[in-house]
């Protein structure tokens, strides 16, 4: 059953060629930080370009729970009226943040060194994802923890009422993870600070320092040094949110393996800390452009053009890459099942622990469409058959993972028979207008 009400089984059926312009909502990271961080300022941020989706709007209405002002205006643009840093109110209810583990953990963050209480809950799926990673640093700040079997939700956090300043290393590349630590770190006096091995989205850390939060970023022996000083009166900002690359990947993939397509994908977010798919993609041998490179609210961003690329190759992903490009493995591997040769992708043990088990989920559903799939703890391999050669004709499980619907509906469009998922009704969670814009290009996605 979906967490979202009643499954809503779909299947994507082989297509003609995809053409037009893919405008995909709103970067997921960036609105859910923008309502958080607004929430935290003083004053009035004004929003254009948030995503719409279930996710975002819990977060929103969380917001509101801790006692911000969020509203969304006639002309499409959200304005928060924050409360300050240390200025959150304890909530009356308990904070359902639906599917989403980066509003829950980045909530934890902003709330745990403050001397209130919250109860967070969410659906099925996010209620089966650990939490330990998050609560377990914010210990160090003072906040107490009480949840479910393993570091589960439900659980209630008590916030620090006397917080200390934490000096974090990040154990595993996790943006949500050090974006808690940072968050709750704002309300901590003297410097937060968080060391990461391996360089994750530096979304928080580019608005905190927008916000006017005195915070630096620098490469050191000991690894990427992030030190925040805490207390700040973070001021409020206008803030123009880019488009998704995370859902840009969808338009894009389902262009390059459909016979004569050409899609422009207009305004994504190429962040370095984001833009692996492409990059990897483009090492493929696919033809894969950019157009109108620019800046906007310090983000760089750029026009996509993809067109049908029938001899793409199979490579072998560098692990150190994994992080750019974590949420993109799912359609990175229908991808490869259409290539030449074996696609290789290691030091993805993050997948593990997404919305669903991302390695065994696409295993599954690949191998139910005549895919050979091969896997390990924190790797797997998918072997190419070529474009237009993967069979098709098989259902697969979503497990309430919005990626992994949408990844297999990428692949009945360029399968040779249709391929079905058991639940898209996630797909909501993140990309609310992926049916009506999939089927504007030329798609054939139907419920049912």
């Amino acid at each position: 059953m979906s967490g979202h009400g009643t499954p809503i089984p779909m299947t994507s059926s082989p297509c003609g060629p995809l053409s037009g312009v893919a405008e995909v909502p709103g970067d997921k990271s960036i609105s859910h930080r923008s309502l958080i961080l607004g929430a935290m300022a003083v004053g009035e941020t004004r929003i254009t370009g948030l995503l719409e989706g279930e996710d975002v709007l819990d977060t929103a209405k969380a917001m509101r729970a801790f006692g911000a002002e969020v509203t969304k205006h006639d002309d499409g643009s959200w304005s928060v009226h924050g409360v300050g840093v240390g200025g959150f109110a304890e909530p009356d209810n308990v904070i359902d943040c639906g599917n989403s583990g980066t509003g829950v953990r980045l909530i934890m963050g902003a709330m745990a060194s403050s001397p209130i209480t919250a109860t967070f809950t969410g659906d099925a799926s996010l209620n089966g994802r650990p939490m330990a990673r998050v609560t377990d640093p914010l210990a160090l700040f003072g906040a107490q923890t009480v949840g479910r079997k393993g570091g589960r939700l439900p659980m209630t956090i008590v916030g620090a009422a006397d917080p200390v300043p934490v000096r974090y290393e990040v154990p595993v590349p996790s943006a949500q993870v050090k974006s808690a630590v940072l968050l709750a770190g704002l309300n901590a006096p003297g410097q937060t600070v968080v060391i990461e091995q391996e360089a994750t989205r530096d979304h928080s850390e580019r608005m905190l320092a927008g916000f006017g939060a005195a915070i630096t970023v620098e490469d050191t022996d000991e690894g990427r040094v992030i030190t925040l000083t805490g207390r700040p009166e973070l001021k409020p900002q206008v803030i123009a949110v880019p488009r998704d690359p995370s859902s840009a990947a969808f338009p894009v993939c389902a262009a390059l393996l459909t016979p004569g397509s050409d899609v422009l994908v207009p305004g994504i977010g190429l962040n370095p800390t984001r833009a692996g798919l492409f990059t990897t993609l483009r090492e493929m041998g696919a033809d894969l452009t950019y157009e109108n490179e620019r800046e906007e609210g310090g983000e760089p961003v750029a026009d996509l053009r993809a067109r049908y690329s029938p001899n793409m190759q199979g490579i072998e992903v560098p692990p150190e890459r994994a992080a750019s490009m974590i949420d993109e493995y799912p359609v990175l591997s229908v991808v490869a099942a259409n290539a030449n040769g074996v696609t290789m992708m290691a030091g993805v043990k993050e997948l593990r622990v997404k919305e669903s088990d991302r390695i065994d989920a696409m295993a599954r559903g690949l191998r139910a469409n005549g895919v050979t799939v091969d896997e390990g703890e924190d790797w797997w391999s998918v072997t190419g058959l070529g474009i237009g050669n993967v069979p098709g004709g098989g259902t697969c499980e979503s497990y309430l993972d919005h990626r992994i619907a949408m990844s297999f509906m990428v692949m009945g469009m360029g399968a040779q028979s249709p391929v079905s998922v058991d639940d898209g009704g996630p797909i909501a969670t993140s990309f609310p207008i992926f049916e009506p814009l999939m089927a504007s290009l030329g798609a054939k996605v139907a419920r049912g």
